[in-house]
Parts: structure tokens; C-alpha cells; sequence
């Protein structure tokens, strides 16, 4: 077993180094990690087009910033939304606040509280080059003010520990997308080629990315990714993304520009 670790930490090591997409697989699954350095790879927040309408398929925002003579690299959906493809929580976009931080928490049985209210959920922020994950108190009492923010949940690793609340052998799986701040920096998405359970997937982030926090994004069918360098072109099953993550080759226009 150390030796098996070992060998994921040194793997972890030499993926840092590489932006861009792979497949990989953890615990007998299957998975693509995408992995960037938000102080040279120009990583942002997407969600309404040049219309003020969701862009809702990956397709129409690599168009749109065709048009523009750049080029998406990658995207993942960003978080949960609602039938509208309205972000459930907080929302940040070139510093605009377009959704408030939320706070709200269900009282229910564990299994019966949808995914986002699982507390801790938690905010992804990029600021100064820089990213971080923080649960949604820890964030609510840091008075940042990032150029990008979303908010999602559950958290999945806190501080290099599993969310409390996650299950070994649980049999709730489905395909996940999640994201973590890793070793130097890195932030690395992931999203699972079949179904997991939530334990497996935070276990994806801690042992073998080297990610000490690392936040839910989403399941099922919510969960899509663009990478034209592996060929996937994700489109919903259900009408559409809300908020999206997209890292841009930039042609003329500076990085975190709308």
C-alpha cells in the first residue's frame, strides 16, 4: 500500500508540470484530469453570452470566442443550476457579483439533502493569478474579492481530510466533475468516464491528485467537459449548462478579459 501511494504521489508530481487534459485511472476507474496554472493559463468563469443569454452548451461559447479570434482549450460545467441555468450560489465574473453567497442550509436526512446543501459546501475563487477552494463560512469571514468565484457542493477535501459526511462503499454512484487547488498551485478537473461513489471521488482529489481541497461541481447528467485535444465535446442531455469553466488561447485580447 506505501508503495502503491508512493508511486501516485510521484505520478501527481510529474502531471503538475503539464497543463492541459489526460486520462487517468484511480481505484479500478476510469477518469480525464485537466490540470492548469492559473498564473500563466488563462482560466476563467463563463455564463451569459453577448446577448445576456446562458450559453448553456459549450459549443456556442467556443463559437463566440471564435469569433473573437481566441480559442477554447477546455471547459466544465461550473457548478449547480437551476431549470432556468441560474448558478444555485454564489457567482463572480470579472469581479461582478452576478449571485449572492448562499448560506442556506436544509435540515434533513443526509442521503434526502441535495447535493449543494451538504455542509460544508464550499466557493472556488481565482484572484491575482492565484486559485483557492474554501468552505462557504471560511469564505463568507476571508472579505476577498476575486475576479472569478463559484460556488458548489459538497466540499470533498477539506485540508487534506474527506468531507465528514462521505460514504466508503457507498452505493450512490453516478458520473462526477469536481475541481481542486493542488501541490504548487495546479488546479485539476476532474470528471469520471463511469459512475462513483462520492468517497472514491474525493479520494481521486486527495491520494493520487494531490489536491488538499477540492469542491464538488456535478453528477450525472451534469456533468460535461470540452477538450478538443481528447476529442470530447460534452453536450447536455437536458437542455444545457448554467456556469462554465473555460481556459482561452487568447489571439488579441488580454487574459480575464470578457
Amino acid at each position: 500500500m506505501l508503495c502503491l501511494l508512493s508511486v501516485g504521489l510521484i505520478f501527481s508530481a510529474e502531471a503538475a508540470e503539464r497543463d492541459g487534459c489526460q486520462r487517468e485511472s484511480f481505484a479500478h476507474s476510469a477518469y480525464v484530469v485537466c490540470t492548469f496554472d492559473p498564473a500563466s493559463s488563462d482560466l476563467r468563469l463563463f455564463w451569459h453570452d453577448a446577448h445576456g443569454e446562458p450559453y448553456r452548451q459549450f459549443d456556442r461559447l467556443a463559437d463566440e470566442i471564435q469569433a473573437r479570434g481566441d480559442t477554447l482549450q477546455f471547459a466544465l460545467n461550473a457548478g449547480m443550476y437551476t431549470t432556468d441555468f441560474v448558478p444555485v450560489g454564489l457567482y463572480i465574473e470579472n469581479g461582478e457579483t452576478l449571485r449572492p453567497l448562499n448560506t442556506r442550509s436544509i435540515d434533513a436526512m443526509p442521503a434526502r439533502v441535495p447535493n449543494f446543501y451538504k455542509q460544508p459546501n464550499g466557493v472556488f475563487y481565482l484572484a491575482n493569478g492565484r486559485a483557492g477552494i474554501l468552505p462557504t463560512s471560511a469564505y463568507a469571514d476571508a472579505d476577498l474579492s476575486p475576479r472569478f468565484a463559484t460556488q458548489s457542493g459538497p466540499m470533498l477535501v477539506i485540508d487534506n481530510v474527506l468531507h465528514p459526511a462521505l460514504i466508503e462503499g457507498s452505493t450512490s454512484v453516478t458520473r462526477r466533475s469536481g475541481v481542486g487547488v493542488c501541490k504548487n498551485g495546479a488546479v485539476r478537473f476532474a470528471i469520471s468516464e463511469s459512475s462513483v461513489n462520492f468517497h472514491e471521488f474525493a479520494r481521486l482529489f486527495r491520494d493520487r491528485l494531490d489536491c488538499p481541497n477540492a469542491l464538488f461541481l456535478d453528477g450525472g447528467r451534469g456533468a460535461g467537459i470540452y477538450s478538443p485535444a481528447l476529442n470530447r465535446y460534452d453536450a447536455s442531455w437536458h437542455g444545457g449548462y448554467g456556469p462554465m469553466f473555460g481556459v482561452v488561447a487568447s489571439g488579441n485580447s488580454e487574459p480575464g478579459s470578457p
